[in-house]
């Protein structure tokens, strides 16, 4: 996925059960997508935020 704070890096989570650090997410009836843990970005930008149902919540 891209970044959402707009600096254009490409950001790829491992979803791969047993592996880790490892992302879990929900597709919604609407087809949102909520991640769970947060993201954050050791490098580049810095960005740490939520996805919940397809909105970003900036930490």
């Amino acid at each position: 996925m891209a970044c959402p704070c707009g600096c254009k890096s490409r950001i790829q989570l491992c979803c791969i059960p047993g592996s880790r650090p490892r992302w879990t997410f929900d597709v919604h009836e609407n087809n949102t997508i909520t991640l769970h843990p947060s993201v954050w970005r050791t490098v580049g930008c810095r960005s740490h935020f939520f996805l919940r149902n397809g909105r970003v919540s900036w930490c």
